[in-house]
């Protein structure tokens, strides 16, 4: 039987009980992320038996670094403590908590011999901190199709023309090119114009159709042009500031090499054919799907860590995952891991469009952006909810959304069916909301709303299945707001956040109005959009001035950076007046006068 302890053997120096650390993603499983120059807020619980006061530390370094940091934590209420540090370099950063007695009055003279604390308790798990490159926080992205490029229509663009096209891309303001699939596409199942089974002649089929008899992966379409094209492409681009981003689809067509050399790398139906994807309703019959979990699975997993390493190596450093969410987990981990462990300065954006948990826990895998809901959120209300999820809760500290207004295939509604104020309202929505965001262009900016069937959110004859001709003039009104908008986010630290959101009353639903600001308060912004793109809306603020570093009775001038005009406001309450037919939004630079 076990005894009890006696005086001489009671744990004095580990009185000090630590709990409920935050942030903590399950248990210390998987890290926070940050960019170099953030700051990492830590709290906890942090008590012990009796009335002698507790002090706090938090202990961080870099990984493989020799000493520890102490940082002090300050006292907030009912036990609770914070401390903050600052990460610096991209990799990887520790950090622990202890905390320990100050013994005053007769505990200290009687049982501490005259010295003023115990010996510190640590935390029993010491938490990770995964700190990327500033893109993966900040970035601007525009998704064009290579072979849609040409100035000449009909013809199949190459990477030469996206040359020419990049002085229109910067001007837009973007800073992230990203790049449908580059690879050769099959010709078996190939799909025709508008979805259709079977492809003409002249039809060029989809570029996630990867693969040919002449190379697959790690292979160009000899149309788009050569290796030494794409790197001039690759080096161009960064002469405007703009980087190359790469789309990464783990799947092959019917013509690809590897259904040749490694049939057992497939999934096949009980006939023993070769089972092509789906993602109901969606059918893909020109696209096989790999089978992660094959008897050969570490050959494959190998062969698939080439393929993003191959990219890497010829210069690319961003890549968007296709569909993540239906391959398995642990191959994320581990292919993500072993590319940062050779490129740590490698982003992936994870295309999925699937259940919130899925979602999160490929964030929590290594994913260092992701594609959201926001796409479909459309109302006042269901804004500030999903905006509180990704904001206010633990999600913020390992998930970055990228809020893309549309894609190749997501026309919503609200596009289709609100004119050009509805592309103004979505897309000063998306880049003030997150500081990353995207849209597929030149169908954007052009307005492009034709659906291929009424309740559909596929684009009437998509560019997935064709080249098309587009209208590049950067002075059309829709080209003209975004760049204005890009310019804002570029020059304002505030919005090249998403964490610091913060929503403020209104009385009219259709208006929606939230305030993004710095650290320090020295740059806010305070955004009001019309959400109704058909009709003028008008309503009175209810400001939150302590968010915009304001008081009570304090005058303050407004400057829009849309229009450069100004405001003289006063207080909480404020009559605001948006008509989309002049301006679906203000967006205001604050300064107290």
């Amino acid at each position: 039987m076990k005894q009890s302890p006696t005086l001489a053997t009671m744990p004095l120096t580990s009185r000090v009980i630590i709990h409920r650390v935050y942030p903590e993603i399950d248990g210390g499983r998987y890290p926070i992320k940050r960019t170099p120059g953030e700051w990492v807020t830590v709290e906890a619980d942090i008590f012990a038996d009796g009335v002698d006061p507790v002090s706090a530390e938090i202990l961080t370094k870099k990984f493989g670094a020799k000493d520890w940091k102490v940082v002090r934590m300050s006292p907030l209420e009912n036990d609770r403590y914070r401390g903050e540090f600052k990460v610096e370099e991209i990799g990887e950063y520790l950090y622990t908590i202890q905390g320990r007695i100050e013994y005053t009055g007769t505990w200290r003279q009687n049982l501490r011999n005259g010295k003023d604390s115990t010996p510190p308790t640590l935390y029993d798990k010491v938490l990770r901190v995964r700190v990327d490159r500033a893109k993966s926080r900040f970035s601007t992205w525009y998704e064009v199709f290579p072979r849609s490029t040409s100035s000449t229509p009909g013809k199949h663009g190459t990477f030469r023309d996206c040359i020419a096209r990049l002085p229109y891309i910067a001007n837009l303001g973007f800073d992230v090119l990203y790049l449908p699939p580059i690879h050769p596409i099959s010709k078996t199942e190939r799909k025709g114009k508008n979805h259709a089974l079977v492809a003409g002649i002249a039809d060029p089929g989809s570029p996630w159709g990867i693969g040919d008899p002449e190379g697959g992966h790690t292979a160009i379409h000899p149309q788009l042009g050569t290796m030494k094209d794409f790197q001039e492409l690759i080096q161009k681009a960064k002469d405007f500031g703009i980087e190359i981003a790469l789309d990464i689809a783990f799947q092959c067509s019917p013509d690809h090499p590897y259904l040749k050399d490694h049939p057992e790398w497939f999934r096949k139906r009980k006939d023993g054919s070769i089972q092509y994807a789906e993602n109901p309703p969606k059918k893909y019959q020109d696209i096989y799907s790999l089978n992660f979990e094959c008897e050969n699975w570490k050959e494959l997993w190998d062969e698939l860590l080439g393929v993003v390493t191959y990219w890497a190596e010829s210069g690319v450093r961003i890549f968007r995952v296709d569909n993540p969410h239906t391959k398995p987990f642990a191959f994320w981990e581990w292919w993500i891991g072993e590319t940062l462990k050779v490129y740590p300065d490698v982003i992936f954006l994870a295309e999925a469009f699937t259940r919130p948990t899925v979602m999160y826990q490929l964030g929590k895998l290594g994913f260092h952006q992701s594609y959201t809901y926001f796409t479909w959120r459309n109302t006042k209300w269901e804004l500030t909810q999903y905006l509180d999820e990704l904001t206010k809760s633990e999600v913020r500290e390992y998930f970055r959304p990228n809020f893309f207004a549309n894609t190749p295939d997501i026309l919503t509604e609200y596009l289709q069916k609100g004119g050009p104020p509805a592309f103004a309202v979505r897309y000063i929505l998306a880049a003030t909301f997150s500081s990353n965001c995207g849209i597929y262009g030149p169908a954007f900016e052009n307005a492009n709303h034709t659906p291929l069937s009424e309740g559909s959110e596929e684009y009437f004859k998509s560019e997935k299945y064709e080249i098309k001709s587009w209208d590049w003039d950067l002075s059309q009104p829709l080209p003209t707001l975004i760049s204005k908008v890009n310019e804002i986010r570029k020059n304002h630290p505030s919005l090249q956040t998403t964490n610091s959101i913060q929503f403020h009353a209104i009385e009219n639903d259709q208006l929606i109005c939230y305030s993004k600001a710095d650290r320090d308060l020295r740059d806010v912004l305070l955004v009001i959009i019309n959400l109704n793109p058909k009709s003028r809306q008008a309503g009175t603020t209810q400001l939150n001035l302590q968010a915009l570093g304001l008081k009570e009775n304090d005058t303050f001038e407004l400057m829009d950076l849309l229009d450069e005009k100004r405001y003289t406001w006063k207080g909480t309450r404020n009559y605001v007046e948006l008509d989309p037919k002049v301006s679906v939004a203000h967006i205001f630079h604050v300064k107290k006068k």
